[in-house]
């Protein structure tokens, strides 16, 4: 039986996931499969509780899971934290590293129905369909040493920045191989002109690119793959790219469907997967119930069908959350002239009537 551990977090992270959750039991009890799902403390919630920010039942948990369905971590509470203790690092990072999951899943799509939702032209949004596959497990977030210490100026901070030949092929090769499924055509993102790490990856993609003849192949700079993001989306299929640009280059692309609440992401390749939503935890809104939960049902359903083989219910999903925006539905960071503005537990419900239809 599938095992998933539920790590709801914090601020709408426990919304979020409770209204994927009723999706997931939805789809279990139409399409005749089971779950086994088992919550647990993680980030500041797990902090206030036990002093970490992933604690060693919930080390367990994750061990003995096969998927991980998260929410949200953080906030200004937890700020104070020193570097070690920090959420992010204590918490979102080292369960990443634990887990192995070396390649993050964003896919960018545009529902026609939202067409209207995004900060650019209808005409420039509609019809785009991007994968980013970011590397998660190395570059700047996890490379040693990391340190301050005194300087004459006051203080000198360090991060190091460092790839393998290994890390980086096989993370391209995963996007090559998603990319056959797709519109065949993948885009390196680097900044080989400055970087001796993008120098390495471009070399190693360029080399892992002549064993995919069938895929077409082209390098791109960061600096230029950001501003093409918003002056012609719908000319990338499969974006592949380091740890930091991955990040930052995947929330741009998110704003491309009108909003970061609709992007769901895998991260995969190692002994457990996880699933989250992109986004924070936003605490200015928790408690409100006007979070939009459609990226953390969208993960959801990415779980069903990488990590389960599921692809009937994950599809399913997909499928009701279009049609429910196509009825005129939204949360509030969607909501146009003329729709119908619902909270994040009557969206979730609005999605669980549509799977079972």
């Amino acid at each position: 039986m599938p095992r998933i551990a539920v790590l709801p977090g914090d601020g709408i992270g426990v919304e979020i996931t409770r209204a994927a959750v009723r999706v997931l039991e939805t789809a279990a009890k139409r399409f005749g499969f089971e779950l086994e799902l088992h919550e647990a403390l993680f980030g500041g919630a797990a902090y206030d509780k036990t002093g970490k920010a992933f604690p060693q039942e919930t080390v367990e948990l994750v061990e003995a899971s096969d998927a991980v369905l998260l929410g949200a971590i953080g906030g200004p509470k937890w700020d104070h934290l020193p570097a070690t203790e920090r959420l992010e690092i204590a918490g979102l990072l080292r369960l990443r590293g634990m887990a192995g999951a070396y390649a993050n899943l964003r896919p960018v799509a545009a529902y026609p129905s939202l067409a209207g939702a995004s900060t650019l032209k209808p005409e420039v949004v509609r019809g785009i369909d991007i994968l980013v596959v970011r590397e998660l497990t190395g570059g700047v977030y996890f490379g040693k040493p990391r340190f301050r210490e005194p300087h004459a100026t006051g203080l000198r901070a360090v991060d190091t920045v460092e790839y393998s030949t290994g890390e980086i092929e096989r993370v391209v090769d995963l996007a090559f191989r998603l990319a056959r499924n797709r519109r065949k055509k993948v885009t390196s993102v680097d900044k080989a002109n400055v970087l001796e790490t993008s120098r390495l990856w471009r070399e190693t993609a360029a080399s892992v690119a002549a064993k995919y003849p069938d895929v077409a192949f082209e390098n791109m700079l960061v600096d230029n793959c950001a501003m093409q993001l918003v002056r012609r989306p719908s000319q990338f299929d499969v974006l592949v790219t380091e740890n930091m640009f991955g990040d930052i280059l995947s929330d741009e692309a998110a704003m491309l469907t009108g909003s970061i609440g609709m992007l769901p992401s895998a991260s995969i390749g190692g002994t457990v997967d996880i699933y989250e939503p992109i986004h924070g935890s936003a605490p200015d809104i928790a408690g409100k119930n006007i979070a939009n939960p459609v990226g953390t049902i969208l993960s959801a359903a990415l779980m069903l069908r990488h990590t389960f083989g599921l692809d009937d219910p994950a599809r399913e999903i997909e499928r009701a959350v279009e049609r429910v925006l196509e009825s005129g539905y939204r949360t509030a960071d969607i909501s146009a002239e003329g729709s119908t503005v619902v909270g994040t537990d009557e969206m979730g419900e609005l999605i669980c009537r549509e799977v079972t239809a």
